[in-house]
């Protein structure tokens, strides 16, 4: 990983928990604690973070520019969003969650025969003018910083819908298969759409695992399966296999 990445994610982290630890992060990230040290000086001096003893704290609580994410891991995302866009048959309807691997997934639809619906805004722009697909857009509060709809009309517009399947996104996968989000406000919107899906596949690259998140999204259980990449953390895979959860590999 380099720097640059390896920093950014430190600054999402923080973001999502409010701050952090030099041990912690050193394990989150598989790198040294003189490394972490080493960053989180540099992002003091950007003023990226604030820089206390034993760690940082987050600067803004706010959520980060969609753009931002978009571009962390897109090489991964990309394998991610092709094994799980091949999963889906023509003439069948899916549901696509926030975030940039939903995103990556819709891009990966074009000129086939699906219903896809979402809350997602991006993948309202990506998916407007290709007349095959069947687009369903969910209403709700736009939260513009994410791109996305939330709150009560979007889970209310969920509870009158199924579908064969949902891409769902997350910002961590627990040692013992827990599904996690950073942000509080999409929860509901995630558990609905977990409710309205025959399927649910949970994408999530290697460094969702263990991620971060302080709100449970749901239990290993409620999932159909995961793709993720060789080197996310074989414990956890063990521990979705075991859940009866089909691990997938892009």
């Amino acid at each position: 990983m380099l720097p640059q990445q390896r920093q950014d994610q430190i600054v999402r982290a923080l973001r999502a928990d409010g701050a952090g630890g030099v041990k912690v992060l050193a394990a989150q990230l598989g790198v040294s604690e003189a490394t972490i040290r080493r960053d989180l000086e540099q992002l003091h001096e950007q003023g990226r973070l604030t820089r206390v003893y034993g760690g940082a704290l987050a600067v803004d609580g706010g959520d980060e520019p969609f753009a931002e994410v978009s571009a962390v891991h897109a090489t991964e995302k990309d394998r991610i969003a092709r094994r799980a866009a091949a999963l889906v048959t023509d003439g069948q309807s899916l549901l696509l969650d926030i975030g940039t691997t939903a995103l990556r997934v819709a891009q990966q639809l074009h000129g086939r025969s699906l219903t896809v619906v979402t809350s997602n805004l991006a993948i309202l722009e990506e998916l407007q003018n290709d007349e095959q697909i069947e687009l369903i857009i969910l209403g709700g509060f736009v939260r513009r910083s994410y791109r996305s709809l939330v709150g009560y009309l979007t889970e209310e517009s969920l509870r009158q819908i199924h579908v064969d399947w949902l891409f769902l996104g997350t910002s961590g996968v627990r040692p013992d298969g827990r599904v996690m989000d950073s942000t509080m406000i999409e929860v509901p919107v995630k558990r609905a759409m977990i409710k309205a899906a025959d399927k649910v596949v949970l994408l999530a690259d290697a460094t969702k695992f263990p991620g971060h998140g302080v709100a449970k999204v749901c239990e290993p259980t409620e999932l159909s399966m995961v793709v993720t990449e060789p080197a996310a953390d074989q414990a956890t895979r063990t521990q979705l296999t075991e859940a009866g959860v089909e691990v997938v590999l892009a």
